[in-house]
């Protein structure tokens, strides 16, 4: 046995202890850090040829691990922006100079520019949100933005469809034709009308007028017109001398069923000319208004719904009439579904999907090289990585107004420290006692 070897064993096992407590120490300091995954020390032995008869001592290596695969507890918090990851998958996020990394860190605010940024610093990425879900790139990360959120401050969305049921009461006279609304002249029977606001392309608001008569038994018309072309004198549109005005108009013929008094089918002429189309029974009942006045191009098509309409013997009772679009309006917060879908939310209370939550993973997440700001990049060891979107596959959940803690267990730790404590103290004891046996051999010689 060589004492110089026994000596050089006890200095590598203190070394490895001294290596463990380093992990040790990492774990407690960053057990509040949101989204930490613990390291550990795995120890494995260092053998040196042996002759017989003569041991060769030989040493202790250390390897750390990293549980990154391993869940952490979620806790909820009162920001909307803050995200933690029920399940597999990473956040995608990006330093300063555009660099993608992984993490499971989702403690974003917003920052003065509107990017979600992390304590860390990182911003959080996503796919833009166009007139289509986003498709993800699974293979790599072309198509990922920094999600910002003051991109889409301060925007209109012009009105495209709605609904807007009444009943119409069964009792009421038929108006010969010649004197309808939708003939537009002096001395047209109003039976019933009702208003609908909508939103043109610059979001201004638009009034458009709905007029109720009955034409025959069973049977309605139901005229469109643009409240700000109305007129003075006689019916509400007629221009000039009393000729016609180029007003809008869209007319409807709607047909009820005497037997549950609900539409049948329903007929839409485009403007005035031509005559009603009817259209097969248990098709769409609706109306189409067609509406170039904004100058966009093409012309803004408003579709009402008006299959809920009844006919009762009752007073005509317009309902809730609910169509889409909106007026200018500044962001006020975003919502985060647990599909990741980025939505904006107006002022005025509108709503607009921006951007979706992209999730990626490797196959062996254990292997990734973790890096400051709790953030983690790809090795040749973890694989390739593979991006998809949140609930989908074997991806995880998104919550909203939540935060994964550390999985780090502080009893754990607190036993590893005084077990690495002791054994560190054993092999000081070695070392001490091969010193010894050294303080020996040298007073033989004296």
């Amino acid at each position: 046995m060589s004492i110089f070897g026994t000596m050089k064993t006890a200095v590598s096992g203190m070394n490895a202890q001294a290596n463990r407590l380093g992990t040790v120490g990492d774990n407690i300091a960053n057990s509040s850090t949101v989204g930490y995954k613990r390291s550990s020390t795995a120890f494995s032995t260092l053998v040196l040829p042996s002759t017989q008869g003569s041991y060769s001592s030989g040493g202790v290596e250390t390897n750390v691990r990293y549980s990154i695969a391993e869940q952490g507890g979620i806790q909820y918090t009162t920001s909307s922006t803050d995200l933690a990851i029920q399940g597999e998958g990473f956040f995608i996020v990006s330093d300063p100079n555009g660099t993608p990394y992984l993490t499971r860190a989702g403690a974003f605010v917003k920052d003065s520019q509107g990017y979600l940024k992390n304590t860390a610093g990182f911003n959080l990425m996503g796919y833009p949100y166009g007139s289509n879900p986003p498709a993800a790139v699974v293979n790599g990360f072309n198509g990922l933005e920094e999600i910002n959120i003051n991109d889409f401050g301060m925007v209109s969305s012009p009105s495209t469809a709605g609904s807007f049921p009444a009943n119409l009461d069964k009792g009421a006279a038929i108006v010969a034709a010649g004197s309808l609304p939708s003939d537009n002249v002096a001395g047209s029977v109003i039976t019933n009308k009702s208003s609908l606001t909508a939103y043109d392309h610059a979001g201004a608001k638009v009034l458009y007028d709905f007029y109720y008569t009955k034409t025959a038994s069973n049977e309605w018309e139901v005229t469109v017109y643009r409240q700000d072309q109305a007129t003075n004198g006689g019916f509400p549109y007629i221009g000039a001398a009393g000729t016609a005005a180029s007003a809008i108009k869209s007319t409807a013929t709607l047909r009820f069923d005497p037997n549950t008094n609900k539409l049948e089918a329903g007929a839409y002429t485009p403007g005035s000319a031509g005559p009603p189309v009817v259209l097969p029974s248990g098709s769409d009942k609706e109306i189409v208004i067609t509406d170039p006045t904004d100058g966009a191009t093409p012309a803004q098509e408003i579709t009402i719904d008006f299959s809920d309409m009844t006919q009762f013997a009752a007073a005509f009772t317009p309902g809730k009439g609910i169509i889409d679009g909106n007026a200018p309006s500044p962001i006020t917060d975003v919502e985060i579904g647990g599909d990741g879908l980025v939505t904006a939310v107006y002022q005025d209370g509108g709503r607009r999907p921006i951007y979706q939550v992209a999730l990626a993973t490797v196959p062996s997440v254990d292997k990734l090289l973790p890096q400051n700001g709790n953030v983690y990049l790809p090795t040749n060891d973890s694989g390739v990585v593979t991006i998809g979107f949140p609930q989908a596959g074997a991806f995880g959940q998104i919550y909203s107004g939540a935060l994964e803690s550390s999985n780090v267990d502080i009893a754990s730790e607190l036993t590893e420290m005084i077990e690495s404590q002791r054994v560190y103290t054993a092999n000081s004891k070695v070392f001490q006692t091969g010193s010894d046996l050294m303080d020996v051999l040298i007073n033989l010689k004296r």
